[in-house]
């Protein structure tokens, strides 16, 4: 019997385990309809979601269902934009919810989800991407029927999630990042205790000001809900703004004109280590044994109405009072802190708020610093009002703070600076209602950033006037480099708080400038590391000018003396103007631009290159020896003038070769070839026997070059060696390879002993017409590996054949002439003494003839001309 019963159990067991792995199968598409389905008569927007799973054991005895990445894109105006993601959203519900029918509400217990964001966006009409509910066309289409999904919720929870909130108009843009937060209550009652438990991290910036920069958050509350009234109530909490704790008392209510704010908050301790824990914890350290004396308290209310015309009446405080504090292991201490400032709105209207900092001050060693201001009419056009005066010894921050740098501050900051304007000036420029005075001199000052590179600066002395602030000295020294700048800079307040340009002009000495000193060294190849470098851009708030002088300027292998120029930065460009250097034994001068403004950087440059170097400038300049790789070949001095324009490397800031288009027009002077340097030159030169290219004369030799697409175009331009003309032309590209033809007027004396003893029988008349003979050298392959054909024998062996004919017809000629001549002789009267004896006459007269022209010859090799 008890057999039976376990087996029957067993049995049971066993079924319902195998409806457990079968029923969500059987229930998956009811699920994914009904949430479609409840989601599509909802909102005005793009949904969609990868998958909605079933699961009985997840939340034993209750069902879970999960969407995996379900995502919410707003339609237009704000079209493309993600209103809201999860990478996976949980629901929590009875079993029973199951069975329902296809009309009958699903009732959901929990909600919980993992790496989500909310991204919330007003646009400058004032226009929100949430308002994405479908609007009823009835008034009663809530009863018409029941909704698919219902709400009946008894805990939450969010895990790592995103809040994003940005404000075109104000350009206030707010983000919580890295939250979790949880919730548990009964929301089936109007009235019920919310537990919450949240952490989060705050950034919030404004326009170009940023006021908070990831500042952690935390808050465990019960919170009061009156949901018939929309008012939460603060009953029990604990908050913390990084480690500042802050308690709250009081209600917020939601009516019908907007919020209403009945607030109390105030620091539970007077410690002054409230004060170090507002300092995020990567600044402050470890506040454990810090000792610390004096107070610090944060006290206030915000009572009234929030709305689209009114805020509530705060009153915001935060004091303290001769305090003092001294890290653990730190020799020094700072002391005589006091801060006194009010945040305080009296009226409830926003423009009415102010801020005053009356006084903070503190001490380290004998070193005194003071700071004052207040801030008034903050919505609409703030007025400011501060000073700074006071001693900061930079080797004792790190003495008297646990700041991290791998080498200690050094130097001495002083100031003595005043400023009253108002913001309507600043975007005016109207300067005369702008009042500045004042200097900050700083001296000694060291720094050594993250790469190694130190930097000692010696003075700088800023002094503050109405309309400019004037950099009246800027002395250091880092690497092989010094420098020394002064100008003047204008608009400083209308960059800093208007985002308008930074306009100024400057002046730059240097005796060395080792450009590397100024650039970031390339970080190792980690994982970070090796991803896609970030293009290099000229800011496009920089509106200024740059005049500059340097002895001696170090670039690369480079080294370049007596540089100078002017740099004129503006819309993303950088012009440089009347630029000069001495290099390679000669100058260079340049003018033209870079310009950053679209994606591909771009340059135009013109070069003028007065008496330099050949062989420097073609090893030296990688662009030059691609254009002409000339360099070991030809010795000499080259005067020349470029125009280029091309593309730029957007990281490196250096030419795309295959982008680059211009002419170059040269001249050589006082030049000598080294043909044994050039694999061209020395198969030319034994393709060629009757030249010896080591003598060949460059001198004020002008040739003209364009380039485009990577390939080098040479006009033809025409040289001689000795009484030989050469006609050059053709093209090679930037990989080398090369198509060029010479043209070559050769007289005929060098083209060997046959040519000329045929030459030598013609009259002088005739002679004259073969003195020279064209030949035709075409020169292919590469620079390194050239391929050179040309037609010299054929062209020697059209000239013998065309002599050797004209012999002929020569001797033919005088043959009748001789015939002729004998006849008559013959024909003579006996008694005429010059009559001759025909036979022997004529015999002679035909051996001679047929010796001129079947005569052997001496062959000889074509003689190399020295």
């Amino acid at each position: 019997m008890l057999k039976k019963v376990l087996k029957i159990v067993g049995i049971v067991f066993l079924l319902l385990v195998v409806a457990a792995f079968a029923i969500p199968y059987f229930f998956k598409d009811q699920i994914k309809a009904k949430i479609l389905t409840s989601i599509n008569e909802n909102v005005d927007a793009k949904v969609a979601f990868a998958d909605a799973d079933l699961s009985l054991f997840k939340n034993f005895p209750n069902a879970s269902v999960t969407i995996d990445k379900l995502s919410i894109i707003n339609k237009a105006p704000f079209e493309g934009d993600t209103l809201v993601s999860f990478e996976e959203l949980n629901l929590k519900m009875s079993i029973k919810e199951l069975f329902k029918g296809e009309n009958e509400p699903m009732n959901i217990d929990g909600i919980s989800s993992k790496n989500g964001l909310i991204n919330i966006i007003f646009n400058k009409d004032g226009i929100g991407n949430f308002d994405i509910a479908l609007k009823n066309k009835k008034e009663d289409a809530k009863d018409e029927k029941s909704k698919p999904l219902a709400l009946k919720i008894k805990e939450y929870e969010i895990e790592n999630f995103r809040f994003q909130f940005y404000d075109e108009k104000s350009k206030m843009k707010m983000v919580l990042d890295s939250i979790n937060h949880e919730g548990k209550g009964d929301f089936t009652s109007t009235k019920l205790d919310l537990i919450t438990k949240t952490t989060t991290k705050v950034s919030l910036s404004m326009d170009k000001a940023t006021y908070m920069k990831n500042v952690a958050l935390s808050l465990d509350a019960v919170l009061g809900i009156d949901l018939e009234k929309s008012k939460y109530t603060f009953k029990e909490n604990k908050a913390k703004i990084n480690e500042l704790p802050l308690e709250f008392d009081g209600f917020i209510q939601i009516v019908e004109a907007g919020q209403e704010y009945d607030l109390k908050f105030k620091t539970p301790t007077s410690s002054f280590k409230n004060f170090l824990g507002l300092i995020p914890a990567q600044y402050a350290a470890n506040l454990d044994n810090v000792k610390t004396s004096g107070d610090f308290t944060v006290a206030g209310f915000a009572k009234g109405l929030y709305s689209e015309t009114t805020v509530p009446k705060f009153n915001i405080e935060i004091a303290s009072n001769n305090a003092s504090f001294q890290y653990p292991n730190l020799p020094k201490s700072v002391k005589n802190i006091v801060i006194d400032t009010k945040i305080i709105n009296e009226t409830g209207v926003m423009n009415d708020t102010y801020v005053n900092l009356d006084k903070l001050s503190f001490q380290i060693d004998q070193d005194v610093f003071n700071a004052k201001a207040n801030i008034k009419n903050l919505a609409e056009n703030a007025l400011v009002n501060a000073a700074l005066k006071g001693t900061i010894n930079l080797a004792n921050v790190t003495k008297a703070y646990p700041v991290k740098l791998d080498k200690p501050l050094s130097g001495m900051l002083k100031a003595d600076v005043t400023t009253e304007f108002d913001m309507q000036s600043v975007e005016k420029s109207d300067y005369a209602r702008i009042k500045n005075a004042g200097t900050i001199d700083l001296s000694g000052f060291n720094y050594t950033d993250e790469n190694g590179k130190t930097m000692n600066i010696s003075k700088v002395l800023v002094a503050f006037n109405p309309s400019t602030v004037n950099l009246q000295q800027f002395s250091a020294t880092t690497g092989k480099s010094d420098i020394s700048v002064n100008g003047v800079l204008e608009n400083f307040y209308g960059f800093v708080f208007k985002n308008q340009e930074l306009k100024g002009n400057f002046n730059l000495n240097s005796n060395q400038l080792a450009v590397n000193d100024f650039m970031t060294t390339e970080a190792p190849k980690t994982e970070t590391a090796t991803k896609k470098s970030e293009a290099m851009k000229i800011p496009a708030f920089l509106n200024c000018s740059l005049t500059a002088k340097a002895n001696t300027v170090l670039y690369d292998n480079l080294t370049l003396k007596n540089v100078s120029g002017k740099i004129i930065i503006k819309d993303q460009k950088a012009t440089l103007q009347n630029g000069k250097t001495d290099i390679f034994g000669g100058s260079i001068s340049f003018n033209g631009d870079v310009s950053t403004k679209e994606k591909t950087p771009k340059f135009n440059m013109d070069l003028g290159l007065n008496k330099v170097d050949i062989m420097q400038t073609f090893t030296q300049l990688d662009m030059m020896k691609k254009i002409a790789p000339i360099a070991g070949i030809i010795n000499g001095k080259l005067n020349s003038t470029i125009k280029l324009s091309g593309n730029l490397n957007e990281t490196k800031m250096t030419p795309i070769l295959s982008s680059l288009t211009g002419d170059l027009l040269g001249q050589l002077l006082s030049t000598t070839v080294n043909s044994s340097n050039s694999t061209l030159l020395t198969a030319l030169d034994n393709n060629l026997n009757f030249v010896d290219l080591k003598k060949l004369n460059l001198n004020d030799l002008k040739a003209a070059i364009t380039f485009k697409d990577g390939k080098v175009n040479v006009k033809p331009f025409d040289i001689k060696y000795q009484d030989i003309k050469v006609n050059v032309g053709g093209t090679h590209g930037f990989d080398q390879n090369m198509n060029y033809n010479l043209k070559l007027d050769v007289p005929a004396k060098y083209l060997g002993t046959e040519a000329n003893n045929l030459i030598a029988k013609l009259s002088p008349a005739d002679a004259q017409k073969v003195q020279s003979i064209p030949v035709n050298a075409i020169i292919g392959g590469n620079f390194s590996s050239p391929k050179i054909t040309t037609d010299v024998k054929q062209a020697t062996t059209n000239l013998v054949n065309n002599l050797v004919k004209q012999q002929k017809e020569k001797v033919v000629s005088s043959t009748k002439n001789t015939v002729n001549s004998i006849i008559s002789n013959a024909t003579k009267p006996k008694n005429d003494t010059t009559k001759t004896d025909v036979k022997k006459d004529v015999k002679t007269k035909a051996n001679n003839l047929i010796k001129d022209i079947f005569g052997k010859k001496k062959k000889e090799e074509p003689k190399k001309t020295e």
